[in-house]
């Protein structure tokens, strides 16, 4: 058996597990460790059949497999999010035996510290900004009609008047992400702007993909300044998407 570690939590008393909270496929039922000076981990046993280097890297291929485990990682340490600070650690984070694991604790005490004191008290919250081309379009200013519509000359006015139309509607969301971004941004401890997904976006383009480290009590108020912003850019065919709140997976790895 191995030692499979989901998080690293900063809490004064020794943190409850939750019963009937699955782990990570084939794992033991998840434990606590006590790593000292208010630091514990939350671990569970796997078999090295499973969770091996060559096993993993097996099954890697499996995207069902991996997808799986992925969310059972994530409800752990999810779980423990009401505690002063949990620290998501990478999925697949595996040593020998629970020893190994309080050691790697104990050697990374400092860089530990350090990210405990950036996200205790906080949550992540994402927001996304998608573009409905089409809504968007037909919300912009429309240029004025030119020339006779039969000849060449006109043809060639509406079609440049077109790719302008297209080149200023890029140009616009352009600086409607960025001030959206930075006012969400003024409201948090820290931002980051994320690289957008490889994965299709329902509802157009992805144009913003950003994590927000949030104080719990201004929560309620980032909320309702994403809602109202959210609102207030419905209309030009900006569809602004906020989940959360989340352990800070964004802010800790860095």
């Amino acid at each position: 058996m191995a030692c499979y570690i989901y998080c690293v939590i900063a809490a004064e008393r020794v943190p409850r597990t939750k019963r009937g909270l699955r782990g990570v496929p084939v794992a033991g039922p998840v434990r606590v460790l006590d790593a000292g000076e208010g630091l514990y981990l939350a671990v569970a046993d796997v078999p090295l059949s499973e969770y091996g280097e060559a096993a993993i890297n097996r099954r890697l291929q499996d995207l069902e497999w991996v997808s799986r485990t992925a969310m059972a990682h994530e409800a752990i340490v999810e779980s423990f999010a009401s505690a002063v600070a949990v620290l998501p650690m990478k999925l697949f984070t595996i040593f020998t035996n629970d020893a190994r694991a309080l050691k790697h604790v104990a050697d990374e005490r400092r860089r530990i510290a350090a990210l405990v004191k950036r996200v205790s008290g906080h949550e992540e919250w994402s927001v996304r900004v998608v573009l409905d081309r089409a809504r968007a379009e037909r919300a912009a200013p429309r240029p004025a009609a030119s020339g006779n519509g039969g000849t060449g000359m006109a043809y060639l006015t509406r079609k440049k008047a077109r790719r302008d139309a297209t080149v200023e509607l890029a140009r616009r969301a352009r600086e409607t992400v960025a001030d959206l971004y930075d006012r969400l941004a003024a409201r948090s401890r820290v931002a980051k702007r994320r690289s957008a997904s490889e994965l299709p976006v329902q509802g157009g383009p992805l144009l913003l993909d950003a994590a927000f480290l949030i104080p719990r009590k201004r929560s309620s108020a980032f909320r309702a300044l994403a809602a109202r912003e959210a609102k207030a850019m419905a209309r030009d065919g900006y569809g602004v998407t906020l989940t959360g709140p989340w352990p800070p997976y964004s802010f800790v790895q860095d």
